[in-house]
């Protein structure tokens, strides 16, 4: 199944109309015609199922035939984490965490960041085409980028982790995650958290966790955070 994604779509339409980049691609790249059935969701935890009726390049029109609505999760995790240099490395870091299910995803500017400027439509992209690919109903939301001062002025709610390097007694990730409650993981940049931002999370609540007995990369720590929760969650 292929899935497209259009968040204007709601459960009072009963017809479509794809905007001219899409329209070609379906038409022309796809070759689909009058009658062809189409998978769309709105990101929003929904999936429609449409049919064509008009296979124009510029304006491809459809009829909403069923709609299915899939649950939420019970828990949601949101990762946050810090730009790293190379885009390329963010963005894998984004592509991955959408596909294994993260529900939100906020770019934290730390002491140490080498990147502090990011392109958010860049990213949004991404996302979206990640959903697709691994045909999820609901969109990660992404977050403005933030300073991690202005973050921690921000309330979270539920379980509160930081996984650092700094040596020290810390439990496992796996061993604190607990089925079905929200969770908030914070992943440092290259240069890891300064010891005042780490201190800083400590008097927010947030708790020391190891992602293992090796340093990982701030992406690979990311998807290894990630993948934890979300294991667990599954049982």
């Amino acid at each position: 199944m292929q899935l497209f994604y259009n968040p204007n779509i709601d459960n009072s339409a009963s017809h479509f109309v794809f905007p001219t980049e899409e329209s070609k691609h379906i038409v022309k790249v796809l070759r689909k015609v009058e009658g062809d059935i189409l998978h769309i969701t709105n990101g929003k935890g929904y999936l429609y199922k449409a049919e064509i009726l008009v296979a124009d390049q510029k304006k491809c029109k459809v009829a909403i035939v069923a709609t299915e609505k899939e649950h939420p999760k019970m828990f949601w995790l949101h990762m946050v984490v810090a730009p790293t240099k190379m885009n390329d490395r963010y963005e894998w870091f984004l592509e991955k965490a959408t596909e294994i299910g993260a529900n939100e995803i906020t770019p934290i500017i730390c002491e140490r960041s080498e990147r502090k400027i990011i392109k958010k439509e860049r990213m949004e992209k991404v996302i979206q085409a990640a959903m697709k690919q691994s045909q999820r109903t609901y969109l990660p939301k992404l977050n403005d980028a933030i300073s991690y001062a202005d973050f921690m002025d921000q309330e979270q709610k539920g379980l509160l982790f930081i996984a650092h390097c700094e040596d020290e007694e810390k439990l496992e990730l796996k061993r604190r995650i607990a089925a079905d409650k929200d969770i908030t993981i914070l992943i440092g940049p290259e240069g890891d958290f300064s010891s005042s931002e780490i201190n800083t999370a400590y008097e927010k609540g947030y708790l020391p966790v190891s992602l293992g007995q090796y340093r990982l990369r701030t992406e690979t720590a990311a998807i290894v955070a990630c993948t934890m929760v979300v294991m667990i969650n599954n049982g």
